[in-house]
């Protein structure tokens, strides 16, 4: 984190906003890590964590699962040497499974631009009503996976390691609950939400230690999974047991993006534009990765274009039901709908917060959502400063979409790290 009394473009919709900062501001900004050479994962297959590709030869079919289409995971780049290895193996019954989990299904396009010179490959998308029963997690969720995969011999699943905001990281297990789970499996794993510790970066998460439980009932075999910086450049790539490869991956993410910081009373925090601020249901990640960096009554202003407004009728409908912060958040506490717990995290937010939204969103649609609208960054930073004071210290989150603030006490004069 550094000093700025320089002009800050921040990603916003197609283009950018200019953040005129003086010294009062402290830019907050990754240590990325340099993109990796070709060979990175064919690197890590050899150097595989707790588990060999090898350990399966005798296995006589296999399922990949990979990512859809919302997702930044190269499967491209995985897929050859992958395949390759598996059919070196004597596994020649072999198909690919795209992990949707409840997301929609894709188009014949959509599938192609994933898998581009493996389109070849047999390929099905992920059917929640074709799952069977495997039995129970420790914390009551059905485990229920699509047939197709639990009859497989081999089951690998590939994937990116970024922040998740309730499951801690994405990746790993995630691939088996929600990729290929059942409806019923998806909703109550997501339910584990409500607890204070299915947080961001938090690798006990209870929603992801109940998909490592329902990935070992499934017999989760391997992973290939990657990190990515910010211009989706592999990094690390990183192989082997589902728990110990993934846990790998999840050291690099936080070695790039988590940034200790001193809280202030002012934060601003970039969605990180087109697609990741096209709507508030995407664009809210930049606000949870945020709000450690404010103190308690502070303000933070979220950039987000949301030109598709707030992104799932859910969320709107949960928003627009609320008599008020509070009441959204002790629904939140009685009942579980996806696309409600939006609303709910953002009254929550609120209640911490005072919060800001500069977008294209109609004024009563943002009030709607217990944040207060302004058209400009300088209208937004004029109603920060009024509320703050205007000696306020402001930290500045250019990658508010990636970087996750942890707040530390002050040294013993006050001074910034």
């Amino acid at each position: 984190m550094k000093p700025n009394n320089n002009t800050i473009k921040l990603n916003y919709g197609q283009g950018c906003l200019d953040l005129l900062a003086g010294e009062e501001a402290k830019v907050v900004l990754p240590q990325e890590l340099p993109p990796a050479g070709s060979g990175e994962v064919e690197r890590s297959l050899d150097q595989a964590v707790g588990r060999r590709l090898e350990d399966f030869a005798g296995a006589r079919s296999a399922s990949i699962l990979v990512s859809d289409i919302t997702r930044p995971a190269p499967s491209h780049l995985m897929l050859p040497p992958l395949v390759k290895r598996i059919r070196e193996l004597g596994i020649r019954s072999l198909f690919v499974v795209f992990a949707l989990g409840t997301h929609r299904r894709m188009t014949v396009a959509e599938e192609e631009y994933l898998l581009k010179d493996c389109i070849c490959l047999p390929h099905v998308q992920h059917d929640s009503k074709g799952c069977v029963p495997l039995g129970w997690t420790e914390r009551g969720t059905p485990v229920e996976v699509l047939e197709a995969v639990a009859s497989s011999d081999l089951i690998v699943a590939t994937g990116n390691i970024e922040y998740h905001y309730y499951a801690g990281f994405s990746g790993g297990a995630k691939a088996i609950l929600p990729g290929v789970s059942s409806e019923p499996s998806v909703v109550r794993n997501h339910e584990l939400m409500r607890d204070p510790a299915a947080t961001t970066g938090n690798l006990k998460s209870p929603v992801r230690l109940d998909m490592e439980d329902a990935a070992r009932i499934a017999d989760l075999d391997f992973i290939l999974n990657t990190v990515l910086n910010s211009q989706k450049e592999i990094v690390l790539s990183t192989a082997g047991d589902f728990i110990k490869a993934h846990r790998v991956g999840a050291a690099a993410v936080d070695r790039m993006y988590r940034r200790y910081v001193e809280p202030a009373e002012i934060v601003v925090s970039c969605a990180g534009g087109r697609p990741k601020d096209l709507n508030l249901f995407q664009a809210q990640k930049a606000l949870d990765n945020a709000k450690n960096a404010a103190l308690p009554g502070g303000t933070i202003i979220l950039l987000a274009e949301c030109c598709e407004g707030l992104g799932h009728p859910a969320f709107e409908r949960w928003a627009c039901e609320a008599s008020s912060a509070e009441d959204c958040w002790e629904r939140f506490g009685r009942e579980y709908e996806f696309g409600g717990h939006k609303a709910a995290f953002l009254a929550r937010e609120s209640m911490e917060h005072h919060l800001i939204l500069v977008s294209s969103m109609p004024r009563d649609k943002v009030e709607m959502c217990f944040m207060n609208p302004a058209k400009t960054l300088d209208e937004a930073l004029a109603m920060a400063k009024a509320r703050q004071g205007k000696d306020a210290r402001m930290l500045v989150m250019p990658y508010g979409n990636l970087t996750l603030a942890v707040g530390k006490r002050a040294s013993a004069h006050g001074s910034w790290p």
